[in-house]
């Protein structure tokens, strides 16, 4: 991810998640499930192609050293974190995750992994998304034991949950090689509407563990990204394949969240569009970067921020 975007999508979802809590959310658990955007570690504890524990990786970081993030430093959930006033939260391997440090919450993402369980298969050992959640029941029952059943349920439900999926069922699934299986299973319009509805299961399935204030990305601008760029670009313009599938996923994601709220009762549920952030960045850098060039942070524009949470529908109490 571009250095220069990271303040302003993180700053956006910040203010994302503060929609989806009320006052007084820096004092709250925070739980990340997810892919290599958020995953702070748990991947170093597996044996799989998909790691992030040699340089370059980490070489901003504090220390200096590759962490397993995904990143040149930190990453968004640290970020947030900062921005929440606490400490991050540690990948769910960690055997330094127990005691009171199950108060913070908990990372349990995993790079490689997506909606689909055949995702990223070529990493073979990763903590698919079911297993994430499986592993979010199980860190419930240490923490039931650790502060009893009324306090632990109110700290998952009070919690502020980041979930990221999607972009590795395009760029290591549908389309990883010329002629995949699930590219010959489902032309593409019907791929997007296959997977958006496995992950209406996933978000159910979240909910009924508790979580009750949920920020879903959206997918990024995959056929920009510079490996899809060297892989599918003739002229340096984005993959137009790849932007093709994220202008379809994105819209149905947001509207099978909305139907999820409708569904539940209560805004439980916020969107995040980070495409939109990417591209709002790109074209109109004089309104998020001119402060920063002069040593300050940048000030986004609130009616932009505003237009980068997409909620659904009015909040009718948590339950």
């Amino acid at each position: 991810m571009d250095a220069a975007l990271m303040p302003l999508l993180v700053v956006s979802l910040v203010l994302c998640l503060l929609a989806a809590a009320p006052a007084a959310s820096a004092a709250r658990a925070f739980f990340v499930f997810g892919d290599s955007l958020v995953d702070n570690g748990n991947n170093n504890y597996l044996l799989t192609t998909a790691r992030a524990d040699a340089p370059p990786y980490g070489i901003d970081f504090p220390t200096h050293q590759a962490t397993g993030r995904f990143s040149n430093g930190l990453n968004i959930p640290d970020i947030i974190s900062e921005h929440l006033g606490a400490e991050p939260a540690l990948p769910y391997l960690s055997p330094e995750l127990r005691g009171e440090k199950l108060l913070v919450g908990a990372n349990f993402a995993s790079a490689g992994v997506g909606i689909l369980n055949d995702t990223g298969i070529q990493f073979v050992n990763i903590i698919r998304i079911g297993d994430q959640l499986q592993y979010f029941r199980e860190y419930q029952r240490k923490l039931r034991a650790l502060v009893g059943e009324p306090q632990a349920t109110q700290l998952v439900n009070q919690a502020l949950v980041l979930i990221t999926l999607g972009g590795n069922d395009f760029v290591n699934n549908y389309y990883l090689v010329p002629m995949s299986v699930r590219s010959r299973q489902y032309a593409l319009p019907d791929y997007v509407r296959f997977i958006v509805s496995e992950y209406r299961k996933i978000l159910s399935r979240l909910y009924e563990l508790g979580a009750r204030r949920v920020i879903v990305t959206g997918t990024g601008p995959l056929g920009c990204v510079p490996a899809e760029l060297a892989l599918h670009s003739q002229n340096g313009e984005c993959a137009a394949e790849l932007t093709r599938a994220v202008n379809l996923f994105n819209p149905q994601m947001v509207d099978m969240v909305r139907g999820l709220n409708r569904a539940i009762g209560a805004d439980v549920f916020v969107t995040a569009n980070t495409y939109r952030m990417n591209f709002d960045y790109l074209a109109n850098p004089q309104d998020f970067g001119e402060r920063r060039r002069r040593g300050a942070e940048p000030k986004p524009k609130g009616d932009r921020l505003f237009h980068a949470c997409m909620h659904g529908e009015p909040k009718r109490g948590d339950r």
